[in-house]
């Protein structure tokens, strides 16, 4: 994957941490415009429904719902599939509970 911001080359092995930055521009890893669910024409800039509102979105932040780009299916380019995941978010909602 890319950094968002200089687009340099990103080796990351195993979870992004709240103080990781970039080895290149040294800019946060663990912010909105690097994660997955980033949107600027979603509601929130965010496709994850629940996740909680962030207003500084280049900033490192505690959110729950963070995936860094390209992550779980997220394709060569780190676009994202809509479909896909709407299907993945309704199947959880009504997933019989145990």
């Amino acid at each position: 994957m890319n950094c968002a911001f200089c687009h340099g080359v990103l080796k990351i092995e195993g979870k992004v941490g709240r103080k990781d930055t970039c080895p290149h521009c040294h800019r946060d890893l663990r912010c909105c415009k690097q994660c997955r669910f980033y949107d600027q024409n979603a509601y929130n800039e965010c496709r994850e429904v629940s996740a909680e509102r962030i207003v500084e979105k280049e900033r490192a932040n505690f959110c729950d719902f963070f995936q860094i780009r390209g992550s779980k299916g997220g394709g060569k380019s780190g676009r994202f599939n809509r479909t896909r995941d709407a299907k993945e978010a309704l199947e959880a909602l009504f997933r019989k509970k145990s």
